[in-house]
């Protein structure tokens, strides 16, 4: 078999990828069955809890994003068998990953003591201000954890991620389940004790994938220079010029669903509760994109790496085909289902037709969903991340926000407005960083021909 042919390379990715998806929809699973668990105790605490992540998503993503910074610089010091650069990395991204996590959890934390600026039901934010506080002091073991995921992802082991995540969601949901009803001797906390599972269960990860690092005999040749002395400000900020146009990235996009949150929460609990349900449902299908979009940046960076500019488009061709099969028959599902799956949630008639008409305007945006997450990741696998940034923001905050505010407050269309608002986004988005990525990729060919 021909090693640059397309089934090579999707061989490749789907081997790479896999670990990857398996342990993101897993950790969505989780976020699905904690959902469920504070739905049944009605549409006040769902509506909290989506008030809740929907803030907390937005500093989430900042976070994850500046941690982003790491994986293309490790795939390209591994293509370029630049082996000892990667302790040096390591070090520096802990470092900058740390103070990250404490400076978002202490922003959450001032922010929770401000939710009566975002014009919610008085009930909904006081149920939101202790989960937000207590799932904001989760980010600094969640930095940690990603750390050290990055590292070892961007060197191609992913199955050692996955396995410490689905055993870290799975104490997750019987902690979740035991402190929200007081089950197994526990307290019933209900929403607080929610975020109190999660708290512990990203603790238990960030300890156990730093260990697998540190201890794993395969990763000793490429952490030698893991150590405080190798802490420079070239490293430092290589990886922070990286991460910082990444986070923001994801900020404008994870951004603008939580400003949808909250124009849901003006329309009512009802609608607040409906979304929360219908984006939880959508992020599972996005959370598996995202792990081919991962495996995706880690072969182009290789590829870069390597100076092998053909492989590198292939690579990046090769995630979109994959993603494009996936979504597509994810749409098709979500439609089949979409009058099934809000009950699972909760028993309010209303909100569980509200979150069936969102489904299917879900089902829609699917494809471009998927286009543009392997778009941002095959650019950021090239280094290219200010251009792509430029995208996601007139996408979501120049089009998509005034979009949504006006169909959901000045048309019939309501929160269905909403969402249409955010489909156009995303739509707008995938398309030009598809362009991007095939005029920077077929560049590199020409100049290097």
């Amino acid at each position: 078999m021909n090693s640059n042919s397309f089934s090579s390379h999707f061989k490749s990715t789907f081997l790479l990828a896999y670990p990857v998806v398996i342990s993101q929809v897993g950790h969505m699973v989780v976020n699905i069955t904690d959902t469920v668990f504070i739905g049944h105790l009605g549409a006040v605490k769902l509506a909290a809890c989506s008030l809740g992540i929907s803030i907390f998503a937005v500093f989430m993503v900042l976070g994850i994003g500046i941690s982003y910074g790491l994986t293309p610089l490790i795939a390209q010091a591994f293509g370029a068998k630049d082996d000892t650069h990667c302790g040096k990395y390591l070090i520096n991204a802990l470092g900058l990953n740390l103070l990250t996590g404490i400076l978002i959890a202490s922003g959450i934390f001032i922010m929770s003591n401000h939710l009566d600026l975002l014009g919610q039901e008085t009930i909904v934010i006081e149920q939101t201000k202790p989960f937000l506080q207590i799932i904001g002091a989760s980010m600094i073991p969640l930095m940690l954890f990603l750390t050290f995921k990055q590292f070892a992802e961007g060197l191609s082991f992913t199955k050692q991620a996955m396995v410490i995540t689905l055993f870290s969601d799975g104490f997750n949901v019987l902690l979740t389940y035991g402190l929200i009803n007081g089950e197994f001797g526990l307290p019933r906390m209900e929403l607080v004790g929610a975020g109190i599972a999660n708290f512990i269960s990203r603790l238990l990860m960030a300890t156990l994938m730093m260990t697998y690092v540190l201890k794993s005999k395969n990763l000793k040749p490429y952490i030698k220079q893991f150590t405080l002395k190798y802490l420079n400000f070239g490293d430092f900020s290589a990886i922070f010029k990286l991460g910082i146009p990444s986070a923001f990235q994801y900020l404008f996009e994870v951004g603008a669903f939580s400003v949808a949150a909250i124009m849901m929460g003006w329309l009512g609990s009802a609608y607040q509760s409906a979304h929360q349900i219908a984006i939880n449902i959508a992020a599972t299908t996005y959370m598996a994109a995202s792990g081919i979009a991962a495996a995706t940046s880690v072969r182009v960076g290789n590829s870069l790496g390597e100076k092998n500019y053909s492989k590198l488009w292939r690579a990046g061709l090769t995630g979109y085909f994959m993603v494009l099969i996936f979504m597509g028959t994810t749409a098709l599902l979500l439609l089949l289902t979409r009058n099934i799956l809000p009950g699972f949630y909760i028993s309010d008639i209303n909100v569980s037709q509200i979150a069936s008409q969102l489904l299917i305007i879900a089902a829609f945006f699917q494809l471009s969903d998927g286009v543009q997450v392997i778009g941002l990741n095959a650019l950021r696998g090239m280094t290219d991340v200010k251009i792509p940034t430029l995208i996601t923001f007139v996408s979501y905050w120049v089009i998509a926000i005034p979009l949504s505010y006006y169909l959901g407050f000045f048309t019939p269309l309501k929160a269905n407005g909403i969402w249409v608002g955010l489909s156009v986004g995303l739509t707008i988005s995938a398309i030009f960083l598809y362009f991007r990525f095939q005029k920077s990729a077929k560049k590199l060919i020409l100049v290097n021909a």
